[in-house]
């Protein structure tokens, strides 16, 4: 009899306990109600949304749902790829840029070639290039008899179709990876419809030598879209644009990548135009080869550190930036480091390096490291356990101040400007065509710190927005 009514205690308590944790699993995975109503208006069903809440240290979120889940995370998937990088790089990792001479210097004129070799720099502009070739000519070298030899030997190179991912080559998200990056493959358009009645004026930067520009013919009424009025055809020897461009729209400029141009016709352009303007003479060929055994180093660029390119690259979510960090990942880690780097292994080294970091996430696919995908997936779960890796890490202050600062900077400069969640919080955001994203952390009005991961996959998720905004002023409410 005393065994029974132990028994029955037992069981009893035993099932208050089981009712107790039922309920606050359902609590944890009730989205609050702003949430709920943004979503509705939205038209997104609550089964296409992955949200995880937890402050920073706890063993129990506060807020999940859907968060095994994988996800297609967009932009996002870059916090992965930087938080592995800050690991095993260290926030001071440079990229350099070399310079040979592959010939015998007579004064000033190099009999032979000029060799540049890649590391893939992905922040190797304009101004930078420029200040590298300073140092070329304060080295000695003025004129050069030979050609200009590109080694990009340190990337794979495939095939690639730059109108693969959206049907826009012209885009500068879609330029291919390069371990000898000039300025992102792009060119800076920009448009001033000058005198009333005249023809509008268009300049180009980096400027360049030998290619005209054909400008489009001047129009009235309103600005609205003049970049789909523009028509723009950016070839190899030319640039134009065979629509009009409204005068209301005053000056403006527009970023375009000429895919009808090789990297070697691309570089060349900028590079004789910058040469000839330091005072430098060539007349032959830019060609794509290797570094000759007994050529002499004559200048090394070295790129800004890691910790300044990935606050490029996260909080205006530059692609090609996280490309290349995935590549240089690929290339010197581990034991099977080599090059050429290919993007394969650069998912293998993340990957492992997770593994390490004991975050165990089987549904993680990475295929380039930007989150400019349709393949690669994350859970919320898996990016949260990544976050609160980030927040443990020595590096943390790098990787969070990496982040858009919600209402003032980046890609959330805009949004939740006028609330009390402006400045609380770091998110990096991601959009692709049905992805709308966030992640990072939040510290909310009572002091304590959250990281937030909130995924939408939907048709409506361009939509999504409002949703995300309501879940970071409820949590700075609320946490």
């Amino acid at each position: 009899m005393r065994f029974a009514n132990l028994f029955a205690r037992s069981l009893l308590a035993f099932s208050t306990i089981a009712i107790a944790a039922h309920a606050a699993h359902a609590a944890a995975a009730e989205l609050p109600p702003t949430v709920r109503a943004a979503l509705k208006r939205a038209g997104i069903p609550q089964d296409a949304v992955g949200i995880e809440v937890r402050q920073v240290g706890s063993a129990k979120p506060l807020l999940t749902h859907n968060a095994e889940a994988a996800f297609s995370p967009a932009s996002t998937m870059k916090l992965v790829t930087t938080q592995a990088a800050l690991e095993l790089l260290g926030p001071t990792y440079t990229w350099k840029t070399q310079a040979f001479a592959a010939g015998n210097m007579s004064g000033d004129s190099l009999q032979g070639d000029l060799v540049f070799k890649g590391s893939g720099d992905p922040k190797l502009v304009t101004e930078n290039f420029w200040l590298f070739l300073r140092q070329i000519r304060d080295a000695g070298v003025r004129d050069i008899r030979g050609n200009v030899v590109l080694d990009r030997s340190a990337f794979e190179r495939t095939a690639y179709d730059p109108a693969k991912f959206d049907g826009d080559p012209s885009k500068p998200y879609n330029a291919a990876p390069d371990a000898l990056l000039l300025n992102f493959q792009s060119f800076r358009f920009q448009f001033n419809p000058g005198a009333l009645g005249g023809v509008p004026q268009v300049s180009i930067d980096p400027p360049v030598e030998d290619y005209d520009i054909v400008p489009p013919v001047w129009a009235k009424g309103e600005c609205g879209d003049w970049q789909g009025r523009l028509g723009p055809n950016v070839g190899e020897t030319n640039a134009r644009f065979t629509g009009s461009y409204a005068v209301s729209c005053g000056i403006k400029s527009w970023y375009l990548v000429p895919y009808q141009m090789s990297p070697n016709q691309y570089f060349s352009l900028v590079f004789r135009k910058m040469w000839h303007d330091l005072g430098g003479r060539f007349s032959g060929k830019v060609v794509e080869g290797g570094v000759p055994p007994d050529a002499k180093l004559v200048a090394t660029w070295e790129s800004p550190v890691l910790a300044e390119t990935i606050r490029d690259m996260n909080k205006y979510s530059n692609n090609l930036m996280a490309r290349h960090l995935l590549l240089t990942l690929a290339g010197t880690q581990g034991e099977g480091a080599a090059t050429p780097a290919r993007a394969a292994r650069g998912a293998d080294v993340v990957k492992s390096w997770l593994a390490s970091r004991n975050i165990d996430a089987p549904e993680l696919v990475i295929e380039n490291g930007s989150g400019l995908s349709r393949a690669e997936r994350i859970s919320p779960a898996s990016m949260g356990k990544l976050l609160q890796e980030a927040w443990r890490s020595p590096f943390m202050p790098e990787f969070i101040s990496s982040l858009p600062l919600v209402g003032y900077d980046g890609t959330m400069r805009r949004r939740l400007s006028d609330s009390d969640v402006a400045g609380y919080a770091h998110m990096k955001t991601g959009t692709l065509s049905d992805v709308k994203s966030i992640a990072g952390f939040l510290v909310s009005a009572s002091g304590k710190t959250y990281e937030v991961v909130f995924f939408i996959n939907h048709g409506n998720a361009g939509a999504g927005g409002p949703a995300e905004d309501a879940l970071l002023q409820w949590l700075f409410t609320n946490g």
